[in-house]
Order: C-alpha cells, then structure tokens, then sequence
C-alpha cells in the first residue's frame, strides 16, 4: 500500500470539509518531527507527544526533549502546535525487550518498541478527544512504513481512535527533514536511541568513540 497516497486522500477531504482535525503526533525526535510539522500542520491541529522510554542515557534523553520543545517554538506554523511530555519509563521499555537483547536493529525487539511508544499515544488520544493519532518514525530510511502502520492501525481498532496512515519519507521528505535540521540548528543523534543501538553505532564508529558526539 502508498501509505502517502492514502493520507493525502484523506488531507483532500478535510480540504473539501474545511476544517483541521486535532492531531496527536508522537515525535521520537526533533530532527525527524521537522519535515512532519512543516507539512501536517497545514491541514492539522497538532499536539506533539514525546513518549520514548527507550532513549539511553538519560542525558540523551533530555537533549531531546529540549531540542523538541525549542523546534515547536521557532517553527512557524498553519495552526496552532502544542506539547506533552509522557514519563520516561525506562524500565518499561527494558521489560519490553526483554530476551531480545542480542536482537539487530530493525528486528523484533524494534517492533515492541513501536508497539509500546504508539500503544501510549493511542491511549492518550483516546483520552484527549483527538481525531487521528499517527508517528514521526516513518520518516526514517531504516524504519518499515508498513509494519508502523498495521501496529498504528491495529491498535486505532483497539482503542476505537484512528490511526493516520503515514510514510513520511515520500515525497523527498527524509531530505526535507535534513534541510530543516541545518536550518533550525537542530542536534542530530546517530542512532537511533536505546542503549542497544548505542551499542551497534559504536562499533560501527569504532570502539572507542560516543555516538552523542557525532
């Protein structure tokens, strides 16, 4: 399925109703968000969600959230977007990915992941009277459009909220979100977040050095 065709269907209709559906949009980081809010925000009103219990360290955690919360102030923006920070749960995440520690990234301990982070923003949209909820992660070349979206849709049915179909990497939307992170001055990690791909970025880089510092 064109994920992409089926929201701009969906934003040609809004179009037709003239109205902006409130959005509740979970953002892994502000890098990724960048492209997202430039485009939904002129069909939707926003409220970004930072859930990511499994950012490591901590301190990597908190320059991500400052860094979220400083893009939504200096965008610019069609409608009006707002921001809630959920809990950092570690140790839910930890329990999550439980037994599939040694598991490559992209595997069935990313899937979980997913599942965690999107569960609580389904909940929360649910809770909040929101229209649609959806997530930045498909922005990412390294993330599958089409298991984040059956997980999104599964748990929409769920929770009786729907789920917007996304795959923001179209339309040069990764390469968007890059121009958008040079324009902002915005940090960009290199990886993804929790400790185990911390761990493969490092050796990827070499042993000794620290992904924060790239």
């Amino acid at each position: 399925m064109n994920y992409q065709k089926e929201l701009e269907k969906m934003i040609a209709g809004l179009e037709r109703e003239r109205r902006a559906p409130k959005l509740l949009l979970h953002s892994c980081c502000a890098p990724c968000s960048s492209y997202v809010l430039e485009y939904l925000s002129q069909y939707f009103q926003i409220t970004v969600f930072y859930y990511n219990p499994n950012i490591y360290p901590e301190s990597e955690y908190s320059k991500r959230i400052v860094e979220q919360q400083r893009l939504i102030g200096e965008m610019p923006a069609k409608h009006p977007i707002s921001f809630v920070a959920g809990p950092y749960e570690k140790e839910r995440f930890y329990e999550t990915a439980r037994g599939l520690e040694q598991e490559r990234e992209g595997g069935e301990r990313c899937m979980r992941c997913y599942e965690l982070r999107l569960k609580e923003a389904a909940v929360l949209a649910k809770e909040g009277g929101y229209d649609y909820f959806t997530t930045t992660l498909s922005i990412s070349p390294l993330k599958k459009a089409d298991k984040l979206n059956a997980i999104g849709k599964r748990l929409g049915e769920e929770y009786g909220i729907p789920y917007l179909p996304s795959d923001f990497k179209k339309k040069n939307g990764y390469k968007r979100s890059v121009e958008l992170s040079a324009k902002y001055g915005l940090y960009r990690q290199d990886y993804c977040g929790c400790v185990y791909s911390y761990e493969e970025a490092r050796k990827r880089l070499g042993r000794g050095q620290d992904p924060q510092a790239e």
